[in-house]
């Protein structure tokens, strides 16, 4: 396993001191956002889709500080209703510069649809009152479907894997949903982004979502989840208060190892699940931290990855007793 960066965490800094960070904390590889939710504060996609120099230029400027490129990140909304081409056009994009660059995995969201004739998106998490089973028939059938098998067949003609993060608000949110869109658009080409900290806040056992996805996990970012227990308690996990209300909020995003009872042990746990199912990729950190600095939040994050992370590979072979026999 690589331990790695998505550069949006130091999105204050320049792409030099990004790189320059990640290569003093000894990381290993980084993933740069692209656009769409993000303000892709170290890449120009445009400049990175029609110019050779332009992706030669940040190819060298990541491989002289001793880095690689795990994948470049198209997070967004690709289908809303209003701004969904636009997204769209920006995932495929990132697909045709990942290309390119020899990148091999795309990170995206898998998109969330209104209701048919609405024009803002409808996330259905519940099967009653009934209508809302026919919305969800509508998203994923009239859709998702048709957007997903043309988006699958998109990046399998430019071999670049795409790795779905489950997110809550969009179609795709837990292992069964990720399920769906495989067997629909083609698990040869789709895949999972295992971002842990949004299965954390909605109730999943991270180790048990490890051993449910095994191969079909394409991609990992290592962010954490607090869950407020007082507050949690009073009004449940769903929040609709701002991050910066972290005080109040029933869950905050925080750096590792300040989510869970015994800190470090629960990603060493998450670690070594991972190298059970075959997952030797990397573990991009991603920093969300309302009440820590971007530049603590990395460093402490990177440190705890350090101490668990797995890099060699396996040895272990049975003893052949049958000689002594």
């Amino acid at each position: 396993m690589q331990i790695g960066l998505l550069t949006d965490s130091l999105g204050n800094r320049s792409l030099e001191e990004a790189l320059d960070t990640a290569a003093g904390l000894g990381l290993d590889t980084v993933e740069f956002a692209m656009g769409n939710w993000s303000g892709a504060p170290h890449t120009d996609l445009a400049a990175l889709v029609r110019s050779a120099g332009a992706r030669d230029a940040l190819a060298e400027a990541v491989g002289s500080r001793g880095l690689t490129i795990s994948a470049l990140n198209a997070n967004g909304n690709q289908l809303h209703p209003v701004s969904g081409a636009q997204q769209d056009g920006v995932v495929r994009d990132t697909i045709r510069v990942a290309s390119e660059m020899g990148v091999p995995t795309v990170v995206l969201m898998s998109g969330l649809p209104a209701a048919r004739g609405e024009k803002s998106p409808n996330w259905i998490t519940t099967s009653w009152p009934p209508e809302t089973l026919e919305i969800l028939e509508y998203q994923w059938e009239e859709v998702a479907r048709p957007y997903w098998l043309d988006l699958a067949e998109f990046a399998r003609r430019h071999d670049v894997r795409l790795a779905v993060e489950m997110h809550g608000r969009q179609l795709v949110f837990n292992v069964a949903t990720l399920k769906r869109l495989r067997d629909m658009a083609g698990d040869d080409v789709v895949g999972a982004n295992l971002d842990p900290s949004h299965l954390m806040w909605m109730g999943a056992d991270i180790l048990e979502v490890i051993r449910a996805l095994g191969s079909s996990i394409f991609h990992v970012h290592a962010k954490d989840v607090r869950i407020d227990r007082r507050n949690a308690g009073i009004n449940g996990v769903l929040d609709t208060l701002p991050p910066a209300d972290a005080a109040e909020r029933s869950w905050n995003f925080v750096t590792l190892g300040l989510g869970h009872p015994g800190g470090a042990s629960f990603w060493a746990d998450f670690v070594y699940t991972l190298r059970s199912v075959g997952y030797e990729g990397p573990l991009n950190i991603e920093h969300e931290d309302v009440l820590l600095s971007s530049a603590e939040g990395v460093r402490r994050s990177a440190e705890l990855l350090r101490s668990v992370a797995i890099s060699e590979a396996p040895d272990w072979v049975p003893a052949d007793i049958h000689g002594s026999i």
